[in-house]
């Protein structure tokens, strides 16, 4: 991680780039027992081959436009390239960043991705290699501030994924891959701001620090939950938890107080600027963007205050056997010096300026600081309200039933991820096995049938021919 975000050029970010993405790799088939794991491993790695290409056909159409890839050479010849090679240089980036940070359409890895050590997972995953996209995407800035359009679908791709994220992460019980669909979720929020140019560079990295605490947080605690519980991860067969755990159970309260943006917390300085500055961008694309920059938010505190209610409050929902207590201090140490640094770094980054003077030589500085609590930061707080209100209802005053009963089909498409897998299969797998199925019958049956053909036709001939030729001089009179 650290070449890539320390490389002064594209080559080195690159390599830099495949390091995480081995390291993540082999995280996720970890357990080499599990076919499951071994499946999402090959899964994560195809995904990333396709956002992969985008970056390395990026590196090659600038070796071939400017005869260099550093940054500096990079940006300095940009501005003469034409509009179609920005445009697609933008494109390129774009396709790199959503196979690494899990954007759609190259999402569907990172929920699996979950069958990984959980510590670890947190850390590699939801700290720091999901968000190597934003960073290609901001440290680009050069070429997508000559770039309108590209700009605009980094935006669009942003606003879908926070929301298909968030969608996923209310009906999950699997505590795990409901912090995946989280993270999916928060960097759409990143790659959002980053679409939105100069006004969102900042907030965009901003965003990312803050998230590194508290995800990496709420995944250290849902793994000490997860230890203590014998590795059970439906938060169906939680409840109660709260009451012998209090550790970890304070380091997630703060980590939650932090994600759904409570002032004065981390989500409060980082995520509302992104909303009020989807709204600042004007037209219908600003009010579409900032829409759904709004909604995400409410959903975000709907599918939280539900991890909470679930898992740490209620009655209890263990199963037979089960007598968890708090983890070991090598666990909940981390958790809670994470739990601090979640509650405070918003602040930290935010107030006085701090990140917009040491960013502004790269990403320049936002034409306009939002304050604190602006119309849409106030639209923020009442949907936050609204969501804890209604995660009450559904899941604080009433039974959890420890089977999850059928709901409604939005609930079911969101258990099986919008069918997204489905999509997948039906327009990439399966149409590739077939291709696949039909070279190895045409290379069977035409390449070496042609081959094999004309072999036995000689063999044929030569073994009649010869009858000609015996030795015989009584054969030939």
């Amino acid at each position: 991680m650290l070449l890539l975000v320390l490389a002064d050029n594209y080559l080195g970010l690159y390599a830099g780039w495949e390091g995480v993405g081995l390291a993540s790799y082999l995280l996720i088939g970890f357990w080499q027992f599990k076919p499951a794991a071994a499946t999402a491993a090959k899964k994560a790695f195809i995904a990333n081959r396709v956002g992969d290409a985008g970056l390395s056909l990026a590196i090659m159409l600038m070796f071939a436009q400017f005869g260099t890839v550093t940054f500096a050479g990079v940006f300095g010849a940009v501005h003469g390239a034409s509009k179609g090679v920005v445009t697609a240089l933008g494109l390129l980036l774009l396709l790199g960043a959503c196979g690494k940070s899990a954007q759609l359409p190259l999402q569907s890895w990172l929920l699996d991705a979950m069958e990984g050590p959980t510590p670890v997972s947190a850390l590699i995953h939801a700290a720091t290699m999901v968000t190597a996209g934003v960073y290609l995407i901001v440290r680009s800035n050069p070429i997508f501030d000559l770039s309108a359009d590209a700009r605009l679908v980094v935006a669009i791709v942003g606003a879908a994924t926070l929301l298909f994220g968030a969608i996923i992460a209310c009906a999950k019980d699997d505590i795990k891959k409901s912090l995946a669909g989280s993270t999916m979720s928060q960097i759409g929020y990143m790659f959002l701001a980053a679409g939105l140019g100069p006004a969102g560079y900042v907030f965009a990295i901003a965003q990312l620090l803050a998230h590194g605490f508290f995800k990496a947080g709420l995944f250290l605690t849902a793994g000490s939950v997860k230890h203590e519980m014998k590795d059970e991860v439906d938060m169906r067969r939680f409840g109660g938890i709260g009451a012998v755990m209090p550790l970890t159970f304070g380091a997630f309260i703060c980590c939650y107080l932090a994600i759904i943006g409570v002032p004065p917390f981390s989500a409060f300085f980082t995520k509302d600027p992104i909303i009020d500055q989807a709204f600042a961008k004007g037209g219908t694309s600003g009010a579409l963007l900032g829409t759904a920059a709004l909604i995400g938010a409410g959903l975000t505190t709907f599918y939280m205050t539900r991890m909470l209610l679930m898992t740490f409050t209620g009655d209890r929902r263990w199963d037979e056997g089960q007598h968890p207590h708090e983890a070991p201090p090598v666990m909940t140490a981390p958790a809670i010096l994470l739990a601090i640094g979640a509650l405070g770094a918003g602040a930290f980054l935010m107030l006085g300026s701090r990140l917009i003077d040491f960013l502004a030589p790269v990403t320049g500085r936002p034409p306009s600081s939002p304050g604190l609590f602006t119309p849409a930061g106030i639209g923020a707080l009442a949907l936050l309200v609204a969501a804890v209100i209604l995660a009450w209802f559904m899941y604080g005053r009433r039974e959890v039933p420890v089977t999850a009963p059928h709901g409604s089909p939005v609930t079911v498409a969101a258990r099986k991820e919008l069918y997204g897998n489905a999509i997948n299969e039906s327009l990439l797998m399966r149409p590739g096995q077939w291709l696949t199925r039909l070279s190895v019958y045409f290379d069977n049956r035409g390449v070496d049938g042609l081959v094999n053909t004309l072999a036995a036709a000689m063999g044929g001939t030569s073994g009649r021919v010869r009858r000609i030729e015996n030795g015989f001089v009584r054969s030939y009179a």
